[in-house]
């Protein structure tokens, strides 16, 4: 099997630069004491939508706008627009109105034309917006687009950790990932259930995906699992139970397959019965 480590790809100097003056002031204003960060969200997704059209004061101002026009410019401003988590019961009022604006800016960057696929500045992007959205964040987070979460400040994330596309990582009952985790595309990770005879009766269970987990291609974390140190979660399945570290699980209900070749011995070691006395 070949070695194929991700090439190094360079932007050209001036686009650099563009980028980290950019970044590195909407962080600086994210971080004022004085920060608004409804008003901060809402100029930036109209200064990226429409580039060169003056400012979403002036625009919104504009009398001879159509209704629709309106309810556009409107929607740039998280005050003016719900997002899922807010309907829970179990959302802290008070935490989640800090963070929906980022929630917010988080999303809708992923559906402009400066995001989407634009790898290099996605994940610088919300590489500097993690740490004023999670509880915790490690060093070299790497995020590609279409991520999702419930509510972000339940989340913790560990050095080195990679997220591919259109994952969902639901941080409802806590959700921890240790160092080097790297959840594959589509994957689905979740800390809470509901009951199978009232959808009402909610439990939340915190879930740990422990050091260099890997969770593959549309698999399914359950609610408090705990995935093991080096444990994988193959490609679709479903993990209703704690998955041993080092050991491959993969089906539905995901099942240990086999145990992985860079297993420490105590991994492989097993314990026989005495043997019976014979007569």
């Amino acid at each position: 099997m070949a070695l194929l480590p991700l090439k190094r790809v360079e932007l050209p100097a001036a686009a650099r630069q563009l980028r980290d003056e950019w970044l590195a002031d909407l962080d600086a204003r994210l971080r004022a004491t004085d920060a608004d960060w409804n008003v901060i969200v809402r100029d930036t997704l109209f200064e990226l939508a429409y580039p060169g059209h003056g400012t979403w004061k002036d625009r919104s101002a504009d009398a001879k706008f159509s209704v629709a026009n309106r309810i556009a410019l409107d929607a740039f401003d998280p005050r003016n627009i719900t997002l899922e988590p807010e309907y829970y019961a179990d959302a802290d009022p008070v935490r989640f109105a800090h963070v929906k604006p980022l929630l917010w800016l988080w999303y809708s960057f992923d559906r402009l034309p400066v995001g989407g696929q634009n790898v290099d500045l996605g994940i610088q992007f919300r590489r500097m917006l993690a740490p004023h959205l999670f509880a915790r964040v490690g060093r070299n987070f790497k995020c590609f687009q279409h991520v999702e979460f419930s509510y972000g400040y339940q989340l913790e994330v560990g050095d080195d950790v990679v997220i591919h596309r259109h994952v969902l990582l639901d941080d409802r009952g806590g959700l921890t990932l240790g160092n080097r985790v790297s959840v594959s595309d589509y994957a689905n990770v979740y800390s809470h259930t509901h009951s199978i005879v009232d959808q009402k009766d909610v439990t939340l269970l915190p879930t740990v995906l422990a050091d260099d987990v890997r969770i593959t291609y549309h698999a399914t974390v359950l609610a408090g699992v705990h995935v093991g140190e080096n444990g994988m979660v193959g490609a679709s399945a479903v993990a209703t139970k704690d998955v041993r570290p080092y050991h491959v699980n993969v089906g539905i209900p995901a099942k240990s397959v086999r145990v992985k070749p860079n297993a420490p011995p105590e991994v492989f070691a097993t314990h026989r019965m005495p043997e019976r006395r014979r007569e």
